[in-house]
């Protein structure tokens, strides 16, 4: 009897469609790569050679996450090419609380069955978050893994490293009573909440993706889908004009749960509710969920996507630097005496 040949290809990994995926994706790493990078596209490492003549005591900072279930709105829209800006904001956003500059950033992306021309739209979503946060997309890692995942779906995740001087290191210790929380918008939703958002949105009320809301002035599906933010540039504009005390991304846990992360234990942060101005999605969200106002602003960011705590001596100067960058911004509260709460 003829043994039958077995090939990796027949147990559904096809290393020509690997081979395919990294040519088509190259020219967007490429497209992001700064001084440092010192090796190209192919190796089993890359290499970056910071610049440390810019830090007397460099400090690395670290981050990773992805863009969580907002990756099902992706697959039901059969778009992919902005899901990977997400994947970047959630990353470099984190790294850049401690007042760090990202400097490079790697994806893995896993799917059962590689399409090469929808890898290259993925990465190219990396790639422009990478750019709006001058980072350089140095590698990663596209892993297929037939039977794992369902037919045309992925996971992407990131990982960014990013530099801060030590005597710049922002971490909150040096708020005080008195001093003025600031809010930033974000650009809706951003990567959090999205198992909540589904549930009441497809589930309860049975929208479609293509349904035109006219509170959004476009389609569910766009407004879902909208990039989360990046703020890298903004906040290092910011940096050398005003005296920044602490800052916070409103990830999942919101405003409550992320501000709390860079609070002394000897004060509160008091926000009054009527200073945020909360977008249409949340108050949908809300109303038509039926959702309470505590699980609100546990779960999403409510139109704040990051947070900065500033002296109050300061906010003439922090007024003048936003204004310079045509940024809005929004006094939410003040910080108060306490023991470490966020009281809205």
């Amino acid at each position: 009897m003829e043994k039958k040949i077995h090939t990796y290809k027949d147990a559904g990994v096809d290393i020509n469609a690997g081979d395919e995926s990294m040519r088509l994706i190259a020219p967007h790493l490429r497209g992001t790569f700064r001084p440092e990078v010192l090796t190209d596209i192919g190796g089993f490492g890359a290499l970056f050679a910071p610049d440390l003549k810019k830090y007397r005591e460099p400090v690395l900072v670290s981050a990773t996450d992805g863009a969580g279930t907002k990756l099902k709105i992706a697959f039901l829209l059969d778009k992919h090419d902005t899901i990977g800006q997400d994947v970047v904001g959630m990353c470099v956003n984190d790294l850049l609380v401690s007042g760090a500059e990202p400097l490079f950033f790697l994806d893995y992306l896993a799917t059962g069955k590689i399409d090469p021309a929808k890898v290259a739209e993925i990465v190219a979503g990396v790639a422009a978050g990478c750019k709006l946060a001058g980072c350089a997309l140095v590698g990663g890692e596209t892993a297929e893994m037939p039977g794992f995942y369902q037919e045309g779906e992925y996971d992407l995740a990131g990982f960014s490293v990013g530099m801060v001087e030590r005597s710049k290191v922002v971490d909150g210790s040096k708020i005080v009573p008195g001093d003025l929380v600031v809010g930033v918008p974000s650009s809706g939703l951003h990567s959090n909440g999205y198992s909540l958002a589904r549930k009441i949105f497809l589930d309860t009320l049975g929208w479609k993706t293509d349904k035109y809301v006219p509170e959004f002035k476009r389609t569910l599906g766009e407004e879902l889908l909208e990039p989360t933010r990046i703020y890298v540039s903004l906040v290092h504009s910011l940096l050398p004009e005003v005296n920044i005390k602490g800052m916070a991304h409103i990830t999942g846990g919101g405003l409550l749960g992320n501000l709390v992360r860079i609070l002394p234990d000897n004060v509160d942060i008091e926000i009054s509710q009527k200073n945020i101005p909360v977008p249409p999605v949340f108050q949908l969200l809300q109303e038509l969920g039926n959702v309470p106002e505590e699980d609100m602003y546990r779960t999403f960011n409510m139109g704040i996507g990051y947070v900065v705590v500033i002296s109050a001596s300061d906010l003439d100067l922090f007024c003048e630097a936003m204004h310079k960058q045509g940024e809005k911004f929004h006094l939410l509260g003040e910080v108060v005496s306490g023991k470490g709460k966020v009281l809205i």
